[in-house]
């Protein structure tokens, strides 16, 4: 049985090319130019509601920088500034992939950070799209959806922050729920549900909610499920074939390269790496280790070639996972033009 999920990252609406990479439409760009942010209110000017129409009717329109400074608002020249940067962006590169790595290989590319975890949303969407594991599907949320880290009871259970948030505010009951909740009134506890092997078909129908928990101990199910989706996630930007094994220590006298996944991850690998002696509190902070056989070896750097690269996932002081996709492309060793 086939199933649809992630309806929300907008896969529907571009075109696969031959080669597997996502092209932009012009349906997908005017889903951008309908965001509420974009759409003109009773006090936008003419020029401005000008603007606006012509966009829908033709989302690739060129706009000179001229025609955005003469709008009066000074927020909605902002926001078509950074809208118009983003779509031309696109078209340049042709393709969601390429013009993601160039963002990412760029610093010199400025684009807000919702754009940039809705390529990724959608991305992964493309590159699962024969996936029938939940689980898998479930720690691929990692790459564009910030998590909210429990350790209680030995475990690593990881949920979405922007739902336990809501959560935490509203008991699951929207504005009546923070309504209540301002007011003290006792709610009924809401609990998420932790997805495992028995119960892992209920995401199907809730994979736009984001509302499942998963446990990403040693040898659980979702931290091999998250191996592999990285391993998907370098194959398809860099048609590098890896394998990615999740382990709980680096005892390695020759260790050479490591990435981190997130900020944390990367401070700390970068401190051991060093030798240096950290607290145990930083230490804590890790929730996993991978090692990385790149198995493309003439592709990989010749001094790093047939060497393991360790990889960390990490939570912030306040116990956050605010994972970075992209530095499995971007700091690989592997050969220039690759």
């Amino acid at each position: 049985m086939t199933h649809d999920y992630w309806l929300s990252a907008g896969f529907d609406l571009l075109t696969v090319s031959p080669e597997g990479k996502l092209q932009p439409t012009e349906t997908f760009m005017r889903a951008y130019i309908t965001r509420p942010e974009m759409r003109p209110v009773e006090e936008s000017c003419d020029r401005e509601i000008a603007l606006y129409e012509e966009l829908l009717e033709r989302p690739g329109l060129e706009v000179t920088a001229e025609r955005i400074a003469a709008m009066e608002d000074p927020d909605a020249r902002d926001n078509y500034r950074l809208l118009l940067s983003f779509r031309d962006l696109l078209i340049r590169y042709g393709t969601l992939e390429a013009a993601y790595l160039a963002m990412m290989r760029s610093e010199a590319i400025a684009v807000p950070p919702l754009f940039i975890s809705q390529l990724v949303h959608v991305i992964l969407r493309n590159i699962l799209s024969d996936c029938g594991d939940p689980i898998r599907l479930r720690a691929a949320e990692l790459f564009f959806r910030e998590q909210q880290v429990n350790t209680d009871e030995g475990r690593i259970m990881l949920a979405d922050d922007e739902i336990v948030e809501m959560y935490s505010a509203t008991g699951g009951m929207g504005g009546l729920g923070q309504l209540l909740s301002e007011s003290n009134t006792a709610m009924k506890s809401v609990e998420l549900d932790v997805l495992d092997e028995d119960n892992k078909d209920i995401y199907w129908e809730r994979s736009d909610r984001f509302d499942t928990v998963i446990d990403i101990r040693f040898t659980q199910p979702a931290l091999d499920a998250f191996s592999r989706v990285m391993e998907a996630w370098i194959s398809h930007f860099l048609q590098l074939r890896t394998r990615i094994q999740p382990m709980q220590r680096i005892d390695d006298e020759n260790w050479l390269w490591h990435i981190g996944l997130d900020v944390d991850a990367t401070r700390i690998l970068n401190a051991l790496y060093r030798g240096q002696q950290l607290p145990l509190e930083e230490m804590q902070k890790i929730l996993a280790l991978f090692r990385l056989e790149v198995l493309d070896k003439a592709a990989v750097q010749a001094e790093v070639s047939g060497k393991p690269i360790y990889l960390a996932l990490a939570m912030t002081a306040d116990n956050k996972v605010k994972m970075k996709p992209q530095n499995l492309l971007t700091n690989l060793p592997i050969i220039a033009g690759l």
